[in-house]
C-alpha cells in the first residue's frame, strides 16, 4: 500500500520511508510515476516537498542567504541574473543568464522554463513589476515581491509596526516606488488573480554590509579613531536583521498557499540604538568610538541622498511586531545578535583588504560637516 502524500498540481513530492526513497509525480490528482531509490542509511519517515523556484537576482545580501537555505531544504533553485557577482558564491544553484531589464531577451531565455515560485529581488519601480506580471501571468503559482519596511508610515504614529500600518513615506523616493509596486500587484490580484506575496525586509545585513551610510569609509575612521557622525543624538531605536535569520522566515513562505495575497515583514527582534550600533562596531575592532552628533536635517542639507535615507528611515525609531510571520512560519527565529554580526563585519573586512576602499569625497564631506557644525 502506498503512503498517503499531500500533493498539488504539477508538484513532485518525495517520501523517505526507511531505507527507500519513494518518488511520486502528481498531476491533477493522478499518480503518474512511482519508483524507488535505495539509500545506504536509515532516514526517519518524512515528506519532502519539491519546488522549482526562480530568484531574479539571487546574489545580494538577503537573497544569497535565502538561496543557501532553499538549496539546503532541497528546492530546485534557479538564479536569473547577468552572472557578474562573485562576492557571495552559492553552491547548488542553477544559473540562467539574462538581464531582467531587457524584457524581450528574458522572454526568449525563459520560454523553455516553468516555475512553482518566482521571487524578484531587484524590482524597484512599477515598471519593473509590470514586466514581471507580463512575464509570469498564468505561469507561476506564487510570485514574491521584495518590498521594504521603509514603505511604512514615516514617522510612525504608533509602535510597534504591523502589516496593517499604513504605507506612507513622504521623505524617500525609494520607499514611494516600493509602495507603487505593491499597488500594481494588488491591482493585478484583483483583476486576474495574480498570485503575489509581498515581503518587507527592514535593515538586513551580512558580514559584507556595514550598517551606516558610507560603508568602509566610516569603518576606516573608526579604525583610526577619527570622529564619526551619528545622526540626531544616537538614541533612536533601530532594528537590524542578520540575513540568515531573515532567510529562515522567508523560505518558509515559498510555496505556502496561505501567503498568497498577503504581505509580511521579516525583521530581527533585538532593539538597539544607533549609538549602540556604532559602539558594537568599534568594540569588535577594539577601538574607541568618537561620535559627533549632527541633526538629520543638517546632514540632509549637505547630502540629499544621505539625508533621504535618514529622514525617510533611520532617524525614526522603528519597532516591528513579527506575529504574522511567526504564525505562518513557526520555525522563524532570530539567532544572531548584532554584537556577533559586528564581529563578522570587522573580521571580513580585515580578511578582505581588496574591499577596504575609502571614498575620499565622502571622507572629506564628513570632515566638512563636523568642522562647520561645530564652528
Amino acid at each position: 500500500m502506498l503512503p498517503e502524500v499531500k500533493h498539488s498540481k504539477g508538484i513532485l513530492w518525495l517520501a523517505r520511508l526507511g531505507e527507500v526513497l519513494c518518488v511520486y509525480v502528481i498531476l491533477c490528482g493522478n499518480l503518474l510515476v512511482f519508483f524507488e531509490v535505495s539509500f545506504f542509511s536509515f532516514y526517519p519517515s518524512e515528506i519532502l516537498p519539491y519546488m522549482k523556484v526562480l530568484f531574479i537576482g539571487g546574489t545580494g545580501v538577503i537573497s544569497s542567504a535565502s538561496s543557501e537555505l532553499a538549496i539546503e531544504k532541497g528546492y530546485d533553485l534557479y538564479h536569473l541574473n547577468r552572472g557578474q557577482s562573485a562576492v557571495r558564491p552559492i553552491s547548488g544553484v542553477k544559473h540562467i543568464y539574462g538581464d531582467i531589464r531587457k524584457s524581450s531577451e528574458v522572454v526568449n531565455v525563459l520560454k523553455e522554463y516553468s516555475f512553482d515560485v518566482v521571487v524578484d529581488w531587484i524590482a524597484f519601480t512599477p515598471e519593473h513589476i509590470q514586466t514581471d506580471i507580463e512575464l509570469f501571468r498564468g505561469r507561476v503559482g506564487q510570485f514574491v515581491f521584495i518590498s521594504s519596511a521603509s514603505a511604512y508610515q514615516t514617522p510612525p504614529q504608533t509602535l510597534p509596526i504591523t502589516e496593517k500600518t499604513p504605507l506612507d513615506n513622504p521623505y524617500w523616493q525609494y520607499s514611494r516606488n516600493k509602495i507603487a509596486c505593491e499597488r500594481c500587484l494588488e491591482k493585478a490580484h484583483a483583476d486576474f488573480d495574480f498570485p503575489y506575496t509581498i515581503v518587507r525586509p527592514s535593515h538586513t545585513y551580512d558580514k559584507t554590509l556595514l550598517p551606516f551610510h558610507g560603508g568602509y569609509t566610516v569603518l576606516s575612521r573608526i579604525l583610526e579613531e577619527k570622529p564619526v557622525i551619528l545622526h540626531g543624538d544616537g538614541s533612536s531605536i533601530w532594528t537590524l536583521t542578520h540575513n540568515s535569520d531573515f532567510a529562515r522566515g522567508f523560505v518558509g513562505l515559498l510555496g505556502n498557499e496561505n501567503a498568497v495575497g498577503e504581505a509580511f515583514h521579516i525583521t530581527g527582534n533585538e532593539l538597539i540604538t544607533w549609538q549602540q550600533i556604532y559602539e558594537s562596531i568599534a568594540a569588535a575592532a577594539g577601538k574607541k568610538l568618537n561620535p559627533v552628533y549632527v541633526p538629520s536635517q543638517v546632514i540632509a542639507a549637505y547630502d540629499s541622498e544621505w539625508g533621504a535615507s535618514l529622514l525617510g528611515d533611520k532617524t525614526h525609531s522603528m519597532i516591528f511586531d513579527n506575529s504574522k510571520i511567526n504564525r505562518l512560519v513557526p520555525e522563524f527565529e532570530c539567532r544572531v545578535p548584532f554584537a556577533q554580526g559586528a564581529s563578522e563585519m570587522v573580521g571580513w573586512y580585515s580578511s578582505n583588504p581588496d574591499y577596504d576602499t575609502v571614498d575620499p569625497s565622502f571622507d572629506a564631506l564628513i570632515e566638512r560637516i563636523i568642522k562647520e557644525y561645530n564652528s
